[in-house]
């Protein structure tokens, strides 16, 4: 089918037990080619194209919103983790 495609993932990757190694990332998609992109370990948002690139200004610019995905590692991330990590311990 014809169309243009938006879509948002999310990922959280650690390899550590103890998830100190932990980062969030979230992609903006636009007919799968990553438009702009928040890497917790870089801190700020990325952008890819030149409405990424856009996007990425205004939202660097904007306190609140760095902050709250600076919080997804330990909100998100951590906290699915540990859950999950522990659903399988329990199962062994």
């Amino acid at each position: 089918a014809n169309g243009y495609y938006n879509s948002r993932w999310t990922k959280c990757i650690h390899s550590s037990r103890d998830f100190s190694d932990m980062v969030y990332i979230d992609n903006y998609i636009f007919n799968k080619d990553v438009v702009v992109q928040f890497n917790s370990t870089v801190g700020e948002y990325v952008g890819y194209t030149e409405l990424g690139v856009s996007s990425a200004r205004t939202w660097n610019n904007n306190p609140g919103q760095l902050q709250q995905e600076r919080a997804q590692v330990e909100g998100y991330c951590k906290h699915n983790a540990k859950i999950r990590q522990s659903a399988i311990a329990d199962k062994s």
